[in-house]
């Protein structure tokens, strides 16, 4: 797995599941020891130290229901909520057309887009990042933008408004990291 893999995932789990999921143990507890720097490709110490001053799963669980669940939340996590968010069922087209395995669960919330982005990295071969192009510039970077905004301006806690920092620098350098990538990958068929 490498590090555009590693970052979806961890920033897709914690998005996607409840703080207080058992599925989550095992990374704040990587948080809360100070040890999830030494495996975070980018530089962004001094977030990731504000993540781990702020992780209590427990006193997390409120603000993240207020934040993302139901139909009263403050920043609903589905693209299709937002104005330039794309439709549910196209992203559940498009990936099911990479050939990842779906649940019945919405494919346009966040974090489900940030762990298919983890997925189509580990899926893909050298030469199919076009895939993971399309799916950053159709499927989530036309709203995440407005959405991570939210995040920030309506958090109850520093973990989240960090979170939506964190995300935003990280979706940034990857799409910059993709578009490296093309431009290899036209200088090569030239």
């Amino acid at each position: 797995m490498n590090e555009f893999s590693i970052l979806c995932r961890i920033l897709g789990s914690l998005y996607n599941r409840q703080p207080q999921d058992p599925l989550l143990v095992p990374l704040f507890t990587l948080l809360r020891e100070g040890k999830l720097q030494q495996h975070w490709p980018l530089e962004q110490d001094e977030l990731l130290t504000r993540l781990q001053q702020n992780c209590d799963p427990q006193l997390l669980a409120s603000d993240y229901n207020a934040l993302f669940v139901g139909s009263e939340c403050k920043v609903p996590p589905y693209a299709s909520q937002w104005e330039n968010g794309p439709q549910e069922a196209d992203v559940r087209a498009f990936l099911s057309s990479r050939g990842m395995p779906l649940s019945d669960a919405p494919a346009d919330h966040i974090g489900a887009l940030l762990l298919a982005a983890s997925w189509l990295e580990d899926q893909s071969e050298a030469d199919e990042y076009l895939a993971q192009v399309t799916l950053f510039d159709e499927y989530l970077l036309p709203w995440c933008g407005a959405f991570l905004g939210k995040v920030e301006a309506h958090a109850g806690t520093a973990f989240y408004r960090t979170l939506a920092a964190i995300s935003r620098e990280a979706l940034q350098t990857m799409r910059d990291e993709l578009a490296e990538q093309e431009e290899g990958g036209e200088e090569e068929t030239e």
